[in-house]
């Protein structure tokens, strides 16, 4: 992300209505609403340096035995199959939407990448929990590399499997997209990413719960809104009405 899109983005999450207000401000009424503006900046400024703070990350000995499949455990196609068969050598992932930049890659230009390796705890809202080792570029490396267009406020995840019919996707906005431990990850604890757990692709945006890790991945796209995306509202689970958009750990 650029510095100027950097600021952009806080600038919209933070900023305040200032002009006109010196003399008026003064005023009671006025003074009353201008105290309650300052409030919500400041909660809005603590909000904010919550959200950029880091994930706890383990030792190797504290990692689970096994992480569990949740959710999809494979996608049921022939291409999936056969892509599972001969190790995913031509799966592709785009890079796509709000972009100056539109991208395709395959799994060794995506490990080419720098890497990021955390060992962070998976918390699922069903209520069970397990600590894993993910390696995989951050997500900020591919947003950088396709040129996020100024207009770009979410990132959608395109998945290849389905779930009652309905494409499986999900959704998180620019702060979490450029987040540290935001990555793409396509290793799970030293090995390559098992099926059950979204081979050969999938995201970890680790102070979310583990329905917004969308696995599986064959797109990632910035778009301004998400009103002409099924629903409405961001995520599947969140256009069934199960789960709030943001979840936020």
């Amino acid at each position: 992300m650029t510095d100027m899109k950097r600021r952009s983005l806080l600038a919209g999450l933070a900023a305040l209505p200032a002009a006109g207000c010196t003399e008026l401000a003064e005023t009671g009424p006025a003074r009353g609403l201008f105290d309650a503006v300052e409030g919500w900046h400041r909660a809005t400024h603590r909000t904010l340096a919550a959200r950029q703070a880091l994930a706890r990350e383990y030792t190797p000995e504290d990692r689970s035995p096994d992480i569990r499949g949740n959710g999809s455990l494979t996608v049921d196609s022939e291409y999936y199959r056969a892509q599972l068969a001969n190790g995913f050598a031509d799966w592709r992932l785009e890079v796509r939407g709000l972009v100056d930049n539109l991208l395709s890659l395959g799994l060794d230009e995506i490990k080419a990448l720098p890497q990021r390796t955390q060992i962070t705890r998976h918390d699922c809202v069903e209520g069970w929990s397990a600590i894993a080792e993910w390696t995989g570029p951050q997500l900020s490396h591919l947003l950088d590399a396709a040129r996020l267009r100024e207009e770009a406020r979410f990132i959608v995840f395109r998945c290849a499997d389905t779930l009652n019919g309905n494409d499986y996707y999900e959704s998180i906005d620019l702060v979490d997209a450029y987040h540290p431990q935001t990555i793409i990850a396509h290793g799970l604890n030293g090995e390559p990413l098992p099926e059950k757990n979204g081979a050969p692709l999938r995201l970890r945006v680790e102070r979310q719960l583990g329905y917004k890790h969308a696995k599986y991945l064959t797109a990632i796209e910035a778009v301004a809104s998400f009103d002409d995306i099924h629903a409405g509202k961001g995520g599947y689970w969140e256009d069934v009405g199960d789960y709030q958009w943001y979840a936020g750990i």
